[in-house]
């Protein structure tokens, strides 16, 4: 019987603590801005967490560091999460978040790597993240580097061909170091997934792709972190990981809410139960 994957529980206390700080940031942000993507950065808060606190090698203090693992947030709409965790971590100073998007600031609402610590891939126009990554891992590989590539696809971005073409090379060329994650939270701009175009099974088509594919919770710390493991000990194929999550993930109100993937601060009522959902991850948080 395969002996089940554990976590020392300090380790576990320390990701779900970064979890809690990465929602609560990127909620304080975006209300501060008025509006902007609360869905998709609540649902990639997790493995976030997994990754910052636990997976990645990086070095705050050098960002340039050259022997570093790179983060590629192909759906960059999800910017605010990913602010949230590198200033977490010490890229920068927290004080920057209540800068998000406003005129003259270092944190965009879609990532720019020119302006922000740690961020090593510009995007937001939907599906260009996913040849971006692979031409970094190509040049990591060229340059005989072990490091890793982590690329975050969101599900609707999966509309776009581009993300196929550049899945297809991965695959043909097994670049095993670029470690594909897939938001799958089930809705996109205009509806769901299903309604808008339907992916069908997702897992299913990375492995017909020709990828070691493993489908987890979105929320399950311990899952992402062994899945991540498994990729790390695939040899000759390309790696992806399906996170099966939702928009708004680990906030209630946020989840239940029909229009969450942009959301508008502009009544009394969002205010109030983003007040309330604030103060109880805050109260997770000090748990």
């Amino acid at each position: 019987m395969e002996e089940k994957y554990k976590m020392e529980k300090a380790t576990l206390a320390k990701l779900e603590a970064l979890a809690t700080e990465i929602r609560i940031d990127s909620i304080e942000a975006i209300r501060k801005v008025g509006a902007g993507h609360i869905g998709g950065s609540l649902s990639i808060a997790d493995v976030l967490a997994v990754l910052y606190g636990k997976q990645m090698s990086y070095d705050p203090q050098n960002p340039e560091w050259e022997d570093r693992d790179r983060l590629v947030l192909s759906k960059g709409h999800a910017g605010p999460a990913w602010y949230s965790a590198l200033a977490a971590v010490g890229f920068f100073d927290k004080g920057w978040l209540g800068t998000l998007n406003e005129g003259g600031t270092r944190l965009p609402s879609h990532p720019d790597r020119t302006k922000t610590p740690g961020v090593d891939a510009t995007t937001g126009s939907l599906g260009q993240g996913t040849s971006v990554a692979a031409g970094i891992v190509t040049g990591l590989k060229m340059q005989k580097k072990d490091s890793y590539v982590y690329l975050i696809v969101g599900d609707g971005e999966l509309n776009e061909g581009q993300c196929w073409e550049a899945f297809q090379y991965l695959a043909h060329f097994k670049l095993n170091n670029c470690i594909v994650i897939i938001d799958e939270n089930k809705k996109q701009l205009d509806g769901t997934t299903e309604d808008i175009l339907n992916p069908f099974d997702i897992a299913e088509k990375m492995r017909a792709f020709g990828f070691h594919t493993t489908k987890v919770k979105g929320d399950d710390l311990v899952a992402i972190d062994e899945a991540i493991d498994q990729c790390k000990a695939v040899t000759d194929q390309a790696v992806c990981i399906v996170l099966d999550t939702i928009k708004g993930q680990g906030v209630k109100f946020f989840e239940e809410m029909d229009a969450n993937h942009s959301v508008k601060f502009d009544s009394e009522a969002v205010q109030t139960a983003t007040d309330q959902a604030l103060q109880k991850l805050k109260v997770k948080g000090r748990a």
